[in-house]
């Protein structure tokens, strides 16, 4: 349930166009819904303005498709991280307009048409294989309702691909820079633009770049001012969080 929808109940009620009993009769799953395996904070949009997010992994098919089937119920989008084909497949059978973006690994459900700022996202890759973390971020931040520019592989071994895009980058409200390997990008770019950056570093890299640490400590150490840094390969944290500062 999100605000519009509860002060429409109030409102509804207080005209006399709805009764009270079937006012508690919606109400009655609030503040969350217990399916047993999952509580399902039905609170969640009220709160922060953003529904609950599936993250599926360690979900079975059968417990995101009824959590999914739930959330049907009420009037909002539904975002699935994480999720592979067949748990798409899974949810098809009970919604078969469900898109599933297989680089991001996300299952999108759109129901409520979103206001979308006039600014925009920018989402900037190290390398083409930063962009599966970087369509995470994206899509989210797209289904909370952002128009997203996507800028990849553009990384410092051949920052002249960077200079082409730089007023592109320039004119977002906020940059997700997506980078492996020694995590350098996100500084590179902090010393050029007056933007806020979140930073995320990959996995991506060889050995000594221990799955992606050694990318997280070089963000988290940038010298570069106004750069953010969230978890590694996290890439819908990053699109979250970019979604409330282009929203501010």
């Amino acid at each position: 349930m999100n605000p519009t929808d509860l002060k429409k109940l109030l409102e509804d009620v207080r005209q006399g166009k709805l009764e009270v009993s079937d006012a508690l009769n919606n109400l009655k799953d609030l503040p969350y819904k217990d399916l047993g395996f999952a509580k399902i904070d039905n609170l969640r949009e009220i709160r922060t303005g953003y529904p609950e997010i599936i993250y599926c992994p360690g979900k079975t098919r059968e417990q995101v498709k009824s959590i999914v089937e739930f959330m049907l119920g009420r009037n909002t989008n539904i975002l699935a991280t994480r999720a592979t084909k067949e748990i798409y497949k899974a949810v098809l059978e009970i919604y078969p307009d469900a898109e599933y973006y297989p680089e991001a690994k996300a299952i999108v459900i759109k129901r409520v048409e979103m206001k979308v700022p006039k600014t925009y996202i920018s989402a900037v890759t190290a390398g083409t294989s930063d962009i599966p973390i970087a369509e995470e971020a994206a899509v989210t931040a797209e289904v909370l309702g952002n128009k997203v520019e996507r800028i990849y592989d553009v990384g410092i071994s051949g920052i002249h691909r960077l200079f082409d895009n730089i007023e592109k980058i320039r004119n977002s409200k906020i940059i997700i820079v997506i980078a492996g390997m020694e995590g350098a990008l996100p500084s590179f770019i902090g010393g050029m633009v007056d933007k806020p950056i979140v930073a995320v570093p990959t996995s991506v890299g060889y050995g000594a770049n221990f799955q992606g640490l050694s990318a997280l400590l070089g963000m988290l150490n940038s010298c570069a001012n106004g750069v953010s840094v969230v978890n590694i390969d996290n890439g819908f944290g990053a699109g979250y969080f970019a979604s409330m500062i282009n929203k501010l």
